[in-house]
């Protein structure tokens, strides 16, 4: 009960299976998949790092470090539910089944690759404003009562931003059918989260706009599944929620970034104890739910990713008439009458 002098108190769960010693529900083949997704996205992110350093990407956000995260929050959506991700979110597109090649693609500077995205929005470059995108689409699904969800992704450092709370107001007052997934992976580029919030989590948050959140170990796939299925439910009924996954970035901001500048190898190294990948292959082993397929899966995973990249680099030039194209359903005059100018200069 609170006291005669308070308003309002509450209270945010977080969520563990791993570190808890609890068994997952899911079945051996699901466990499976969920691993060869993990390294599939690993060998995906070396791979791109190599090509921006061959001058085949102009730049590239790793997520090394942020595979539970993101493949264990889209495990838990079904096909129909909206995807609206931000620039980091190249694991959660793989396990959605964007094929490898238009996502190297697209990092090749092509905006094809984004082509042909169902249910899923293209990258968000600006920080944070994907949140109102996400929150919008939510909104509709409860305007026209449909029995979906939008999963929205963003980073810590995107909470510091206004577009971040707008999204969380509306999502409250419209009862969004939107989970808002904050990836905490400790750094704003060089900004450490202690000197970004003094909140002790960041779904606490969630509590001023009226809506529930939910903190999660975000290296723990297990853990996410179950946090997201949760969250899921709960959104699809027009309650949305904010999750927070508190995980760690293994790599740099970007390819453009030197995080040995703002963070020491020591901090890097105890995260490494706690990688994802590592984790998850402990935990079938643990529970006699390793076998040699897996170890030789990694093989595999870089032949796949070798031959996406390969196929991706030889893919032709653009028409100049394309970039008027993709961004609205029906082309607008003012576009209509841009590109019939350009195709009479080009004659």
């Amino acid at each position: 009960m609170m006291a005669a002098n308070q308003v309002y108190e509450g209270a945010i769960k977080r969520i563990e299976v791993m570190a808890q010693d609890e068994e997952s529900s899911l079945e051996k083949d699901q466990l499976h998949e969920i691993y060869r997704q993990m390294i599939l996205a690993r060998k995906f992110d070396e791979k791109a790092f190599k090509l921006q350093r061959r001058g085949e990407v102009s730049t590239y956000a790793p997520h090394k470090g942020q595979e539970a995260s993101q493949i264990g929050a889209v495990f838990a959506m079904n096909d129909d539910d909206w995807m609206v991700p931000s620039f980091r979110e190249t694991a959660a597109y793989i396990a959605r089944g964007a094929p490898l090649d238009k996502l190297f693609q697209r990092w090749m500077g092509d905006a094809r690759g984004q082509k042909d995205l169902e249910n899923d929005l293209p990258v968000a470059i600006p920080v944070g404003t994907q949140n109102l995108h996400a929150v919008g689409i939510g909104m509709a699904m409860s305007f026209d009562e449909e029995e979906k969800a939008v999963v929205g992704f963003t980073g810590d450092g995107s909470t510091s931003e206004g577009d971040f709370h707008e999204a969380l107001n509306f999502s409250g007052v419209f009862d969004a059918h939107s989970v808002i997934v904050v990836q905490n992976n400790q750094y704003a580029i060089s900004m450490p989260v202690e000197k970004q919030t003094n909140a002790e989590t960041i779904a606490q948050k969630a509590l001023a706009y009226g809506i529930e959140g939910i903190q999660v170990d975000g290296n723990d796939v297990l853990a996410v599944i179950e946090a997201m299925n949760e969250a899921l439910e709960k959104a699809r009924n027009g309650e949305p929620v904010l999750l927070e996954a508190v995980t760690y970035r293994l790599e740099d901001h970007t390819t453009s970034d030197d995080s040995t500048r703002y963070r020491d190898e020591q901090e890097v190294e105890e995260w490494k104890e706690h990688d994802p990948i590592l984790r998850l292959k402990d935990y079938l082993k643990e529970n006699d739910q390793w076998d040699e397929s897996l170890e030789e899966y990694e093989e595999k995973a870089e032949e796949k990713i070798n031959e996406a990249a390969n196929k991706a680099m030889e893919v032709e030039d653009p028409e100049m008439e394309e970039m008027f194209e993709y961004v609205y359903k029906e082309m607008p005059d003012l576009l209509k009458k841009d590109k019939k100018e350009l195709e009479e200069v080009e004659k």
